[in-house]
């Protein structure tokens, strides 16, 4: 059975259904800066039951190249947003999404402002803290801080609300 094909509520494999998912989704991410060819890589892993396939099952389901499915893999995994894993006693790959693959961008990009901050705070003593070009650096530099802090506090909320969530499921379950 193909990877795409998943159990809908009906019961049955929707392959349609989760082909027009995984473009639409893949549109999204390309639309906010992911280069195509992974945008649709991650988001067939992400709509996979076990978010785990091989180069072959890619390539098959999205009706790309092995070639293409190779690119936007490497960049994916250049990224943290999947890793490649053997197939025990075969040397097939798998491409895996990390478990935390969300938590773990955000965390990568807050370290990208940590970068961005510092050189903006250099930046606005170079250009001059009373000019005009330093007070605007100053302040970027500023609002990069205060997403830094925000990030660290949602990220916190995000961490009790699904400890939150995994609990109930438990006491119901």
């Amino acid at each position: 059975m193909s990877e795409m094909t998943t159990t809908g509520a009906g019961g049955e494999g929707n392959d349609e259904g989760v082909s027009r998912f995984v473009e639409r989704f893949a549109a999204e991410l390309t639309e906010a800066g992911m280069q195509r060819m992974a945008s649709r890589v991650f988001a067939a892993l992400l709509a996979s039951e076990s978010a785990s396939m091989t180069s072959a099952e890619l390539a098959e389901q999205l009706q790309i190249s092995p070639a293409a499915v190779s690119g936007a893999v490497r960049y994916l995994n250049q990224v943290g947003m999947v890793s490649r894993e053997r197939d025990p006693g075969s040397r097939r790959e798998r491409y895996v999404l990390h478990n935390e693959v969300w938590y773990e961008t955000i965390t990568r990009r807050d370290q990208i402002l940590v970068r961005w901050e510092k050189v903006l705070r250099d930046g606005s003593e170079i250009l001059g803290p009373s000019t005009a070009a330093g007070r605007r650096t100053a302040e970027t530099a500023e609002f990069f801080e205060f997403l830094q802090e925000e990030m660290l506090g949602m990220m916190g909320r995000w961490r009790e609300h699904r400890a939150a969530k995994a609990a109930a499921t438990e006491t119901k379950a």
